[in-house]
């Protein structure tokens, strides 16, 4: 893929998400052909920028991490992107919806690891022994696409439409509990909106992380210690108003919450 083009996609979804407003999706008009593999590419430079502009990589975090969504969209793995310092909201806090487009949630389970780990080959048991503690964690989604309306490899490119991330401060070790029956409830002011278990991504939510690692080997990458991993919705995303009140609730975890305003 000729490196101009490469650069003028970048911009484009990162000028989107600077300027707080939607773009119709690449694949639309922009560029028809684009390819999951080409998408990283556009992904790549897409994080050099932010990375030029100062930004610095909080830690990696996972999408399409349900079985089924794979299956419909007819892909072997999950994708990733990733979390950066300028998106970290701290528990408790406040956001303000006017720093976003259409912003969601979606409750996670975050992982933090003692040592790097690197594929081929990564298992969920490698992940498990490896992990120094896991926590609960909120993202907020929020494509630069119109109305969420995308392709896989726009997506991607859009950096798997990362724009937040709340991560909460209770923490347990892995064999304390058993992260794919780990049940969450993801509620707006008081109200219950979706629940799930950790067996919605990928079976176990442990597995995502190996997973991470071993696409990243593809690439002479690995998932470092110390980095917080998001391993993907547990629940489906939920849409964010002014007033809300955002709370995840995690059984044997603790809970995570933030508040939205104008």
């Amino acid at each position: 893929m000729d490196k101009n083009l490469i650069k003028e996609l970048a911009d484009y979804v990162h000028h989107a998400e600077k300027e707080k407003r939607e773009i119709t999706k690449i694949t639309a008009e922009l560029y028809p052909d684009l390819t999951i593999e080409n998408s990283y590419l556009v992904q790549e430079e897409l994080i050099r920028q932010k990375l030029d502009e100062g930004h610095k990589i909080i830690g990696p975090k996972m999408g399409i991490t349900s079985e089924a969504k794979m299956k419909q969209m007819n892909v072997d793995d999950p994708i990733y992107g990733y979390v950066f310092d300028n998106m970290v909201v701290e528990e408790g806090e406040a956001i303000s919806i006017s720093d976003y487009i259409h912003p969601k949630v979606e409750p996670e389970i975050g992982f933090i690891l003692s040592r790097d780990l690197e594929g081929p080959g990564v298992t969920t048991l490698d992940v498990i022994r490896a992990t120094e503690y896991v926590f609960p964690a909120i993202e907020i989604i929020d494509s630069r696409y119109e109305n969420f309306n995308f392709t896989l490899p726009d997506v991607i490119a859009d950096n798997t439409s990362a724009a937040g991330a709340v991560f909460g401060t209770y923490m347990r070790k892995p064999e304390e509990l058993e992260l794919d029956v780990v049940g969450v409830t993801l509620s707006l002011n008081g109200e219950i909106q979706s629940l799930g278990a950790g067996a919605a991504v990928l079976g176990h939510p442990a597995k995502s992380v190996a997973r991470l690692a071993n696409m990243l080997s593809k690439k002479g990458g690995k998932v470092k210690a110390g980095q917080p991993i998001l391993t993907g919705g547990i629940t489906a995303a939920v849409r964010l108003s002014p007033g809300d009140f955002v709370t995840a609730k995690y059984g044997g975890l603790g809970d995570v919450s933030f508040f939205v305003k104008e």
